[in-house]
């Protein structure tokens, strides 16, 4: 790569405020990298060029871009999330054309720190599984383009693991930040409740659905975050506060879902480098409930019943009707209104007062083939999201920051993506992503896969 295409955004943004680079230039070579590659992997439905382009030469106007965090650095934004004057479609043929009257808050934060929003990402259809592909098209992974770059922020982690955006826009209810990342070897924080901005289709999967950033490094990822949680003078990179006790479990939270050998392997290697860092890491299991996956499905499928209410069923994938039923007939069960949130806090507690902070293998196994999934019946889709990742949906349940960190196995012969998870209480972004910039800094990761 070069020019502005592959940089970082903390580099981009620290080039257009000394005036080394305008705007537009950082623009205009994103976007002809966009045609040029996008048709490989289809991290796009919506590319905003007109629209990205007089934002620029807006930002070039302004009398003063010291204080932008993001000054001039193409985002991509997650087709779930309304931009204004663009189609909200939610990777649906049943979803309203209508042009969004007014940019979502995660969005409007982005625009004023000079952010310039270049394009919207694909998603599966409601955002409801974890591989990207509907009725907008498939998309593939940049690393393994056999391979599907997860789901549902799939759209997102493509175009940032190709070098078509320096970074993006997520959401994720059940993972749906992570497991993207995992797949495409990206940095990916799920914040916990009610740090960032949310608000995403009717009540956001019963409150587990966040939305959060999507970047190659843990500074660009940190950034981020601060200006979408509101941070009014974000800090260059997250503070470290100590040695930390760290637990570290390769035991799926799914009663009878295996982890794949390799995934567990490294989990474990990435504990004795932090080991190495100074931290106390010790082999040790949360103490997982029986009902999780039960109480996560219901909110999963419940919510998603009430995203489709007001779409044409015959326009949705067959998956998707059968997940909406599912749902509703959840709604006539107390299911979606317990207060699952406190119960799993509570039960989580005692082990969270032990350890500052939770180490396990993002995913249970490689990223499924790319295919038009959608096309297939609810059952083979739900099966194969529980097998591929188990991990993440504990913690949209709980409300509970959790990060995706690459993390690449020296057992490995390629370089094909892995990933591990990152997990702690209440308010430990900051503490998270430290602990990311630790491994970053004892295993640095490639920062984008080779395509060209």
């Amino acid at each position: 790569m070069t020019g502005w295409t592959g940089r970082t955004a903390v580099e981009i943004a620290d080039a257009v405020r000394r005036n080394e680079v305008t705007p537009r230039e950082v623009v205009a070579e994103h976007l002809e990298r966009i045609g040029r590659m996008d048709e490989r992997f289809g991290a796009f439905r919506a590319v905003l060029a007109k629209e990205a382009l007089a934002a620029a030469d807006a930002l070039a106007d302004a009398k003063d871009r010291t204080d932008l965090p993001l000054a001039g650095v193409p985002v991509a934004i997650k087709d779930n999330v309304p931009v204004a004057g663009q189609a909200t479609r939610n990777g649906s043929a049943a979803s309203p054309t209508a042009l969004a009257a007014a940019d979502h808050e995660t969005v409007r934060r982005l625009r004023a720190a000079g952010a310039i929003v270049i394009g919207l990402t694909h998603v599966p259809e409601l955002c409801v599984f974890g591989t990207t592909d509907g009725a907008h098209g498939v998309t593939r992974n940049p690393w393994e383009p056999t391979r599907s770059s997860g789901g549902s922020s799939g759209g997102s982690a493509a175009a940032v693991a190709a070098g078509l955006a320096p970074i993006a826009l997520g959401a994720d209810g059940m993972g749906s930040i992570r497991i993207p990342c995992a797949c495409c070897g990206l940095v990916g924080l799920k914040p916990g409740a009610g740090t960032v901005p949310c608000e995403l289709g009717t009540n956001g999967w019963y409150g587990m659905a966040e939305n959060g950033p999507i970047a190659t490094t843990v500074a660009d990822a940190w950034l981020m975050y601060q200006v979408l949680a509101g941070v009014e003078e974000p800090s260059h990179e997250p503070s470290a506060s100590g040695p930390l006790r760290i637990a570290v479990s390769t035991r799926s939270p799914i009663p009878g879902v295996t982890v794949s050998r390799g995934w567990a392997r490294g989990a474990r290697e990435a504990a004795r480098l932090l080991t190495q860092a100074g931290h106390h890491v010790e082999a040790a299991d949360p103490p997982y409930p029986w009902w999780l996956g039960i109480a996560a499905t219901a909110r999963w499928t419940a919510g998603t019943a009430n995203d489709a209410a007001h779409l044409d069923p015959r326009q949705l994938a067959p998956r998707t009707r059968r997940h909406a039923a599912i749902g509703r007939l959840v709604q006539r069960s107390p299911l979606p209104d317990t207060d699952h949130r406190s119960q799993l806090r509570d039960r989580m507690l005692p082990f969270f007062e032990r350890h500052d902070a939770l180490l396990t293998p993002a995913l249970a196994r490689p990223a499924p083939s790319a295919k038009d999934r959608h096309r297939r019946g609810w059952t083979t889709n739900l099966l194969a999201n529980t097998r591929f990742s188990p991990f993440t949906p504990p913690w949209n349940l709980a409300g509970w920051p959790a990060a995706a960190v690459p993390f690449a196995s020296s057992e490995r012969a390629d370089r094909s993506p892995y990933a591990v998870q990152l997990v702690a209480p209440s308010g430990s972004e900051e503490r998270l992503l430290a602990l990311a910039g630790d491994l970053e800094r004892l295993r640095p990761w490639v920062r984008l896969a080779p395509v060209d």
